[in-house]
């Protein structure tokens, strides 16, 4: 992930002009680190099958992490969370303005599309990765996720309708690099299986993030914590006690799921997943 990181910091996103700080703006949160978990599941899958189109595959994980990088600058602002932190640092509204903060966001967004459509593949591959970030990270993935979660703020819902508001918000972008990692390798079999594999892993990602909501605070979390109380979080629906329970079973699930997998591929992705398989434990 270190030769992930380096080609992050050499393509940062650059806009030379007369405004002052929208280039900075554009790098802060690249810059602020982050798990850079959904590359590392994408450059997982490709490194089992093939590692000689890991540098190429630099590409399509650097586009997940722009997409998810303003997923988050558009989920702390006002109208959404209204986070002041995040990664650590300020949020973007905080350090520039909220206009700049949204601007941005959109940046960074449309800019993940331009790097995969420029990516060292075939235009079929091409199309398939932009197609697979387009369709989970956008109307009927990721942002009907947040729709959902905007709208029923102090509203509960059920817990069928909690799972599937948060499978799109999060999941969905997790499967999709499993399955994005799948395609630069020609593996399009594995890659329905591990899609599938990534929507539980997503549930229980949000289930962990829900959990640690309340147990850890802001400094430990890097983002504002304790603010969940009028959103349909998991913890807020179950209790503690209970979500716990239901990480667990899923994080079992997992565990077995991943035993199941082709030598290869279960010894790239265990080294990763076993720790975020466990995180809501320690």
């Amino acid at each position: 992930m270190q030769n992930f990181e380096n080609f992050l910091l050499n393509h940062l996103p650059t806009s030379k002009s007369i405004h002052p700080t929208y280039e900075k703006a554009l790098q802060k949160m690249l810059l602020a680190g982050g798990k850079r978990f959904r590359p590392a599941l994408l450059l997982g899958v490709v490194n089992a099958y093939n590692p000689l189109l890991i540098e190429g595959a630099y590409h399509a994980a650097y586009a997940i992490e722009l997409l998810h990088t303003y997923s988050l600058i558009h989920d702390d602002l006002p109208a959404m969370d209204n986070s002041p932190l995040r990664r650590g640092e300020p949020t973007l509204h905080i350090t520039f303005d909220e206009a700049t903060a949204i601007l941005v966001g959109d940046a960074l967004n449309t800019y993940s599309f331009e790097v995969l459509s420029n990516a060292p593949f075939s235009d079929y591959t091409r199309v398939g990765l932009i197609r697979e970030l387009a369709n989970n990270g956008g109307l009927n993935g990721m942002v009907l996720g947040q729709a959902i979660d905007c709208y029923f703020e102090n509203r509960p819902l059920g817990l069928d309708d909690v799972k599937m508001l948060h499978i799109n918000k999060t999941a969905k972008l997790i499967a999709a690099s499993l399955k994005m990692g799948a395609l630069i390798v020609d593996r399009e079999e594995v890659g329905d299986k591990i899609y599938d594999f990534g929507i539980k892993l997503g549930l229980l990602f949000q289930i962990q993030d829900d959990i640690l909501d309340v147990t850890q605070s802001s400094d430990e979390a890097g983002k504002l914590t304790n603010n969940d109380e009028a959103k349909n979080s998991f913890v807020t629906l179950l209790g503690l006690e209970e979500a716990l329970k239901e990480a667990d079973t899923l994080a079992d699930e997992l565990i077995l799921e991943l035993k199941s997998f082709d030598e290869s591929l279960k010894n790239k992705l265990s080294s990763l997943l076993i720790e975020y398989i466990n995180r809501h434990k320690s």
